[in-house]
C-alpha cells in the first residue's frame, strides 16, 4: 500500500460515490465499448479499465487507490481482469466501482475458423445456423490429432465424479477425486438454505458439487469421511425425519464442474461472533463460529476474507486464522474442533474497517470466505532449519506454522522467530513464545524493536542485512533452509531484498 492523501481514505471514497457525482463522465448513460475505443482511455487524466467483460472509468479513483496510482496504470486502457485476479481478486469491485461504470465490452463477431481441420474442407457448412457444428467437428478433429494415451491420461487425472445413495436416516453423497493423500483441509462443505455446496481442492483447481433445493426435508447435521489413499470423499447429510427422497436436487452455478480456482471466485458463509479478548493495547482475539452444516479448516500458511456491509458498499479484507493460544506441548488444543475460526486483529485507529470489526457485538455475524492461498507444508517437511521474519501482526501466519513445525516436522534441527515490533507493548503473545523456546531446545525467538523504552536491553532498528546478518545462520553448513518472512509490504520487500 502507499499513504494517500488526506481526504482519499476508503469512506472519502463511499461517500463520493453516494454524493450523485457524475463519475463515468457520461451522465448516466452505459454505452458498448470496443477495443479500439477502451485503449484511448490510457492515461491518468482519463483512464478506462476491462475487468470480466465490464468497463470502468477508474479516473476519479485514482488518488482513493490504496496501491497508488501506478499500480491501476498498469491496466490502462486495457484488459486488466488478470492482472487484478493475481493482486486482490477477492476485492468486490463491482461495489468499490459501480458509479464507474463505463459499459459492456463489444462483442467480437465469430470470426471465420483460421484452416480447417478435417481433410475434406467441403464438408463443413459455413451457414451461421450450422456453426456449432462446425465447432464441434473442429473440435473433435483438433481431440483426433492428440495421441490417444496422452488424451486418455488427461481425463483419467483430471476427471473426478460424484455419487448419491441413502438409508431411512442417512444420505451419502460420494465423490471420487482419484487423488492420493486427500485430507479434512482440501474438502469445504457448507449445507445451509437447501443447498448442498462441496468442493474439493486438488492443487490449483477445484471441483464442486452445488446442488440447491436438493429436498423438501431438513437436515440435520452432516459428517465428513475421508478415503486418503484412494481420494474418495463422503458427505454424510443426517436426515432430520426418516423419508425417503426421490431425488437429491438440482444442479446450480458451477456444479458438476473441475475448473482453476481463480475461475471459481470466492464463496462466502456467515459466522457468528462468540468472543473477543484483548491480546496487546490495540489487538484482539476474534473467535467467530462457523454455520452448523460447515466443514471448513483453514491449512497452515493460508487466509480467508472478511467481508462487511460499511456505509451500504462491501469491504473486504484478508486475515490469517491462528490457534486460540500457542501450545507448549506441540499437539492440536483441544478447543481447535473444526467449528471455530481465531483471528488476531490489530484495531487501527483511523481504519474503517477494523473499526467496524471492533464494533461488532457478541453475537453479530460476518461472512467469511474460503481459504486462500499457495504455500505448502511439503515446503517445510523437508527443512532443516526454519527462519521466521515477522513484522507486527505479520506474526499470525507464523502461529499454526510454529505448531505444524514442532509437532510433525522430524528432520527439522532449528526454527528461529525473529520478531520486529515497534515497542514492548507491541510484541504478541510475548510470554507463550519465551515459555515455548524453554519448553523445546529446537525452538528460539530474538525480539528486535523499532522505539523501545530506555529500559530496554534486547536488540533494536528496521529489519536490515546487518541485524539479519547475526540471526540469519544454518544450523550446519550445508543444511536445507527455508526462510518465510510476513509483514507490512515494506518490511517484506526490505526482509526479501
Amino acid at each position: 500500500q502507499v499513504p494517500l492523501k488526506p481526504g482519499r481514505s476508503l469512506m472519502d471514497w463511499i461517500r463520493l460515490t453516494k454524493s450523485g457525482k457524475d463519475l463515468t463522465g457520461l451522465k448516466g448513460r452505459l454505452i458498448e465499448v470496443t477495443e479500439d475505443e477502451l485503449s484511448k482511455h490510457n492515461k491518468k487524466e482519463d483512464c478506462w479499465i476491462c475487468i470480466r467483460g465490464f468497463v470502468y472509468n477508474v479516473t476519479p479513483y485514482m488518488e482513493y487507490h490504496p496501491g497508488g496510482e501506478d499500480e491501476l496504470m498498469k491496466a490502462a486502457g486495457t484488459d486488466g481482469t488478470d492482472l487484478f485476479d493475481q493482486v486482490h481478486r477477492w476485492v468486490n469491485y463491482e461495489s468499490m466501482l459501480k458509479e464507474c461504470l463505463v459499459g459492456r465490452m463489444a462483442v467480437k463477431p465469430v470470426a471465420a475458423l483460421k484452416g480447417e481441420l478435417l481433410n475434406n474442407p467441403s464438408s463443413l457448412s459455413h451457414s451461421s445456423q450450422d456453426l456449432p457444428s462446425r465447432l464441434l467437428t473442429s473440435f473433435l478433429a483438433l481431440l483426433w490429432s492428440i495421441p490417444a494415451v496422452d488424451l486418455l491420461k488427461s481425463f483419467t487425472v483430471r476427471f473426478s465424479s460424484y455419487d448419491w445413495f441413502q438409508t431411512d436416516s442417512l444420505i451419502t453423497v460420494v465423490i471420487y477425486t482419484k487423488q492420493k493423500d486427500m485430507n479434512a483441509d482440501l474438502v469445504i462443505v457448507d449445507c445451509q438454505d437447501k443447498q448442498l455446496r462441496g468442493e474439493i481442492i486438488m492443487d490449483d483447481h477445484s471441483y464442486l458439487v452445488n446442488i440447491g433445493r436438493y429436498c423438501n426435508f431438513a437436515v440435520e447435521s452432516i459428517e465428513i469421511n475421508i478415503a486418503e489413499k484412494v481420494g474418495k470423499v463422503e458427505i454424510i447429510l443426517n436426515k432430520k425425519d426418516n423419508v425417503h427422497w426421490k431425488m437429491l436436487g438440482q444442479p446450480c452455478e458451477g456444479h458438476n464442474t473441475f475448473i482453476k480456482r481463480t475461475d471459481r471466485g470466492l464463496f462466502y458463509r456467515k459466522c457468528k461472533l462468540v468472543s473477543k479478548t484483548e491480546v496487546t493495547h490495540d489487538t484482539k482475539l476474534f473467535c467467530l463460529m462457523l454455520p452448523k452444516g460447515t466443514h471448513l479448516r483453514v491449512p497452515t500458511g493460508q487466509h480467508v476474507y472478511l467481508k462487511h456491509i460499511i456505509a451500504g458498499t462491501e469491504v473486504v479484507k484478508p486475515y490469517t486464522p491462528v490457534l486460540p493460544f500457542l501450545p507448549l506441548d506441540f499437539q492440536e488444543p483441544p478447543c481447535h474442533d473444526g467449528v471455530h475460526i481465531y483471528l488476531m486483529i490489530k484495531i487501527y485507529s483511523h481504519g474503517l474497517f477494523t473499526q467496524a470489526l471492533d464494533h461488532l457485538q457478541i453475537g453479530d455475524y460476518i461472512s467469511v470466505s474460503n481459504p486462500e492461498g499457495s504455500f505448502k507444508k511439503s515446503q517445510v517437511q523437508t527443512s532443516e532449519d526454519l527462519l521466521l521474519l515477522a513484522g507486527g501482526t505479520g506474526f499470525t501466519p507464523m502461529v499454526k506454522l510454529l505448531n505444524f513445525a514442532l509437532t510433525e516436522v522430524s528432520c527439522l534441527r532449528t526454527v528461529k522467530l525473529i520478531f520486529f515490533n515497534k515497542t514492548e507493548n507491541d510484541i504478541l503473545w510475548r510470554n507463550q513464545l519465551e515459555q515455548l523456546a524453554l519448553k523445546d531446545e529446537r525452538f528460539e525467538v530474538q525480539f528486535i524493536l523499532s522505539q523501545p523504552s530506555k529500559d530496554w536491553v534486547g536488540k533494536q532498528g528496521k529489519i536490515s542485512s546487518s541485524l539479519l546478518s547475526e540471526f540469519v545462520k544454518r544450523s550446519r553448513r550445508d543444511s536445507k533452509v527455508l526462510i518465510c518472512i510476513c509483514g507490512p509490504v515494506p518490511f517484506t520487500e526490505q526482509g526479501v531484498q
